[in-house]
């Protein structure tokens, strides 16, 4: 492990630099905003308006301006943080905004405000996030409900995503804050759902479950943004290796650890030689399609897992990961990064699914993940854990 860091150790820090050097002026011209993509210009939009205020990526520019605060120490980053936060209190008073995704809108802002300062304000949004979260638990199936009605005729009330295995910290950290076992029940019981449901033997993961919500039985898949049913959507890959060793983490549960280990062999085995990560690993052989976002995501719970073995004593398996991550970022380091003033965005070739029109592009949690998975190399990036 020592050895592969000293190999890794001067890059990172030199990537690190361009990405502060980038993201000074970025930020300063995109300030009061909570983007989420670019327009042709390369230019940030702004979801913090009222209409899209509940978009469910709001929190990761407030977490990628954390981490930059980390990083550098210069106040802007946290100014900016803390207006992200501010602005998604009006989340709060739409119900059927509060999705699954309180996880990913309120750790990264109020609950890493709270773990640095203490606040109760920032508390308190954690604790009605997660409340929010442990409503949606659906007690016939043991899962954590994904969607609210989207208005489109779709019945969702028994869908579960994979993606909320990333939400759980959320519930684990409001039992610790509260010494109060309920929320940790539900998320682990959502984990074992989904450990049960979600993760295919061969360690490939669905991206949506339908369950009957009245009996708890299991339906059926649904492609959602992958290639199809049955496939393997990279993304979702990528939230399970990372989401399973989080609940690893935080309860200590070794069938978590496995379970996240069977997805990162499962990764492994159908990672193509390049590492540029396709939109899903089962799409057909001749399509360029990637998705960076997946890749950044996959390359920081390979590194947790890489730290969970470690100490564990398994040191061929956490040097094994740790390896499969540096290749991940250097790779999008020189293929799939843009550290120019001309475009906001750090990450390209981000791609939302499989079938829509969202290809190629920048999307705010790829260059949230991308900064968090380099910091996490230098044993420097915040964490609520």
């Amino acid at each position: 492990m020592g050895l592969l860091k000293a190999e890794y150790e001067k890059w990172v820090k030199d990537t690190l630099k361009k990405i502060e050097d980038k993201m000074v002026p970025v930020t300063e011209r995109n300030r009061n905003k909570i983007p989420y993509t670019t327009d042709a210009n390369g230019r940030f939009d702004d979801r913090a308006g009222k209409n899209d205020i509940c978009w469910w990526t709001n929190g990761f520019w407030g977490g990628e301006m954390w981490q930059l605060y980390k990083l550098t120490g210069n106040e802007m980053f946290k100014e900016e943080a803390l207006q992200v936060e501010d602005k998604m209190d009006a989340a709060f008073l739409n119900y059927n905004g509060m999705d699954h995704d309180a996880g990913f809108r309120w750790l990264p802002t109020a609950v890493i405000n709270y773990k640095l300062y203490g606040g109760e304000e920032s508390k308190n949004r954690g604790l009605l996030a997660a409340a929010s979260l442990a409503g949606r638990f659906n007690l016939n199936g043991n899962f954590i409900r994904a969607w609210n009605d989207w208005g489109d005729g779709r019945d969702t009330t028994g869908w579960a995503i994979i993606d909320c295995m990333m939400n759980l910290p959320l519930l684990y950290w409001a039992s610790e804050e509260l010494k109060d076992p309920r929320f940790k029940e539900i998320a682990v019981a959502h984990a074992n759902t989904a450990m049960k449901n979600f993760v295919r033997e061969d360690g490939s993961v669905r991206h949506i479950v339908g369950f009957d919500p009245f009996t708890g039985e299991f339906d059926r898949e649904y492609a959602g943004q992958g290639y199809s049913e049955g496939s393997s959507w990279t993304r979702g890959q990528s939230w399970g290796i990372y989401g399973f060793t989080l609940s690893y983490i935080y309860t200590g549960d070794e069938k978590y650890l496995e379970t996240a280990q069977k997805i990162a062999e499962y990764i492994l085995s159908d990672m193509p030689e390049t590492f540029l990560v396709p939109i899903d690993y089962r799409q057909p052989k001749e399509d360029d399609l990637e998705d960076s976002t997946a890749a950044a995501i996959t390359a920081g719970g390979f590194i947790e897992l890489s730290k969970c073995l470690d100490k564990l004593g398994e040191t061929d398996k956490a040097e094994k990961y740790l390896e499969a991550a540096v290749k991940l970022l250097k790779v999008l380091d020189g293929h799939s990064c843009d550290y120019t003033l001309d475009r906001d965005n750090i990450l390209t070739r981000g791609s939302v699914d499989y079938h829509g029109n969202g290809h190629h592009i920048a999307i705010i949690y790829g260059d949230y993940y991308y900064i968090e998975a380099l910091m996490k190399l230098t044993d420097t990036a915040l964490t609520v854990f």
